[in-house]
C-alpha cells in the first residue's frame, strides 16, 4: 500500500497544476478542519461561521470555472454564490435538526445563522481586498493579501462568535 501511495503522490506531482493555489489551500484547510473542530468540542456556531465561509470559496470557485467556459449570463453571479450557500440545507437534511431561536431581530436556527455571517464575512473580505488593491494601484500591499484579508475578518467573526453570546449553538446541539 505504501509503494502505491509514492507511486500515486510521484505521479501526480508530475503534472502542471492549474488551480489557484492560495484558493486550494484556504478551501481545504478550512474543510478538512471542520469536522475536526466539532470532534475537539469547538462550538457548533463557530464552526458555522467557517462552514459559510468554505461555501463562498466554492461559490468563487464556480464563478471562475463559468468564467473559464464563457457562461456568462444575467445575475450568474449572485445566483451562483447564493447556490454555493444554499447547500448548506444538506447539512440539515442529514446531520441538523431545524431549532430557531431569536438572534436579534431574526427567528432563526443558529447554526444557519453563523454559517449565513460566514458567507457574508467571507463575501465582504473578497469585496475589501478588491477595494484595497484598488486604492494602491492594482497591486497588493503584501503577499497573499488576497488570502489574508478574508481569513482574518473570518477569524474575528468566529472570535466574536465564541466569546460574545450571540447564540449558543451547544445547547443545542448535543450529540
Amino acid at each position: 500500500m505504501f509503494k502505491f501511495g509514492v507511486f500515486l503522490t510521484t505521479f501526480l506531482f508530475s503534472f502542471k497544476s492549474f488551480a489557484n493555489p492560495a484558493c486550494a489551500v484556504c478551501t481545504v484547510a478550512i474543510g478538512a478542519s471542520l469536522e475536526i473542530a466539532r470532534q475537539l468540542g469547538v462550538d457548533d456556531c463557530v464552526v458555522g461561521v467557517w462552514a459559510g465561509a468554505f461555501l463562498a470559496i466554492l461559490g468563487y470557485w464556480a464563478i471562475r470555472w463559468f468564467d473559464k467556459k464563457g457562461w456568462f449570463f444575467f445575475g450568474r453571479d449572485i445566483f451562483l454564490m447564493t447556490l454555493s450557500i444554499a447547500m448548506v440545507g444538506f447539512m440539515y437534511i442529514s446531520e441538523l435538526a431545524y431549532n430557531p431561536i431569536i438572534i436579534g431581530i431574526f427567528y432563526i436556527d443558529s447554526f444557519l445563522f453563523a454559517t449565513i455571517c460566514g458567507a457574508f464575512t467571507f463575501i465582504g473580505g473578497m469585496k475589501f481586498y478588491e477595494w484595497m488593491k484598488m486604492k494602491n494601484g492594482g497591486h497588493a500591499h503584501f503577499p497573499f493579501e488576497k488570502v489574508v484579508v478574508p481569513f482574518l475578518l473570518v477569524f474575528i467573526v468566529s472570535l466574536i462568535f465564541n466569546y460574545a453570546p450571540i447564540c449558543d449553538c451547544k445547547e443545542i446541539y448535543e450529540f
